[in-house]
């Protein structure tokens, strides 16, 4: 008998980065190899292959899941797939990592939302992980776009 493949989850969230337009949050979000300047549970993010702003660039992000504990450090090596400056989205694959998915495509955007806001969209379509539930990764999701927008507000305002 064959084995039924699972359908893949999928999941969106967005945060508002209040105070700076559209313009001003992209060039942070388009710099791949950066992640830990904007994103607080990131500890460290470098290249690793390929050219700076072009697809096939792969990265190496680590950071703590939860606290300082070294047993919680969680990795990924993830590889840009597609870069739009004009409609400012990026969309990237993790090729390996010890977080449990067997695929994860993710794609990023940056919105205007009024004369001097902006909006972050980030969408996911992964294959369920073993140990986890959908509502976690999208939970996952959601705080860390949030945790995102707000170092995004402090970097840009300093």
């Amino acid at each position: 008998m064959e084995e039924q493949a699972q359908p893949k989850w999928r999941g969106k969230s967005s945060a508002e980065v209040n105070g700076h337009a559209a313009q001003e949050v992209w060039p942070l979000l388009a710099d791949f190899c950066n992640l830990h300047k904007v994103f607080p549970k990131v500890e460290t993010c470098y290249q690793l292959e390929g050219i700076a702003g072009q697809t096939g660039l792969v990265r190496y992000c680590a950071g703590f899941a939860s606290n300082r504990d070294e047993s919680t450090i969680k990795w990924a090596k993830e590889r840009l797939l597609m870069i739009d400056p004009i409609k400012r989205c990026l969309s990237y694959e993790v090729i390996d990592s010890n977080m449990g998915f067997k695929s994860y495509v993710a794609i990023m955007h940056v919105v205007p939302i009024n004369d001097d806001g902006s909006m972050i969209e980030w969408s996911f379509v992964c294959d369920p992980t073993e140990g986890r539930k959908m509502e976690d990764v999208q939970s996952f999701g959601e705080s860390s776009l949030q945790s995102i927008a707000k170092k995004i507000e402090h970097v840009l305002t300093i």
